[in-house]
């Protein structure tokens, strides 16, 4: 049984996952699972789009590479996808927007991405194709939906779900007495 939850902050690249992960790395002393860095330092991917100039993830392989470790909790999973992960694994699934499209297109132009990477970034943000893929892939008590625009969004965002943590943790000690 795990004593910590597992929560997956997700997104459109750009809104703040990593962030986010990180400060509440810092509150919580959850670990984080920064997911293209997995792939990349554990060898679970099949090369590199160099159109998207991003890691081709091998998702069987990646799930086979962390299951132990979720499987004991504590895990910040940061990634912009989250459908891929057993139900069973996670207790949170945290999907940050960033409703302001002018501010979302200029962090990702800060990043260098490409017109094409840009404009299919901004079209999965503006549909919300991640939360429809959470909503499809998790019970939507599990789903929260956060804006992250600014620092005090950021400030917001990571005090909820520390409480979050703290009711989850306190429900499981209530549990097991």
């Amino acid at each position: 049984m795990r004593t910590s939850p597992n929560v997956i902050i997700t997104g459109t690249p750009g809104v703040g996952k990593t962030v986010h992960c990180e400060q509440l790395v810092q509150e919580t002393g959850l670990k984080h699972l920064q997911i293209n860095q997995v792939a990349k330092d554990r060898d679970c991917h099949d090369g590199f789009d160099q159109e998207r100039q991003s890691w081709i993830v091998d998702e069987d392989k990646l799930l086979d590479t962390i299951e132990n470790d979720v499987l004991q909790g504590g895990y910040l999973i940061d990634w912009h996808a989250c459908d891929l992960f057993p139900k069973s694994w996670i207790d949170l699934v945290v999907v940050l927007r960033c409703p302001s499209t002018s501010i979302l297109y200029d962090r990702l132009s800060a990043r260098g991405y490409s017109k094409s990477k840009l404009g299919e970034n901004m079209d999965a943000e503006i549909f919300g194709t991640l939360l429809e893929e959470a909503r499809e892939a998790y019970d939507v008590n599990a789903i929260v939906e956060l804006t992250s625009e600014d620092n005090d969004d950021i400030e917001e965002n990571c005090a909820r779900i520390v409480a979050w943590i703290a009711a989850w943790k306190r429900t499981l000690e209530t549990s097991v007495h």
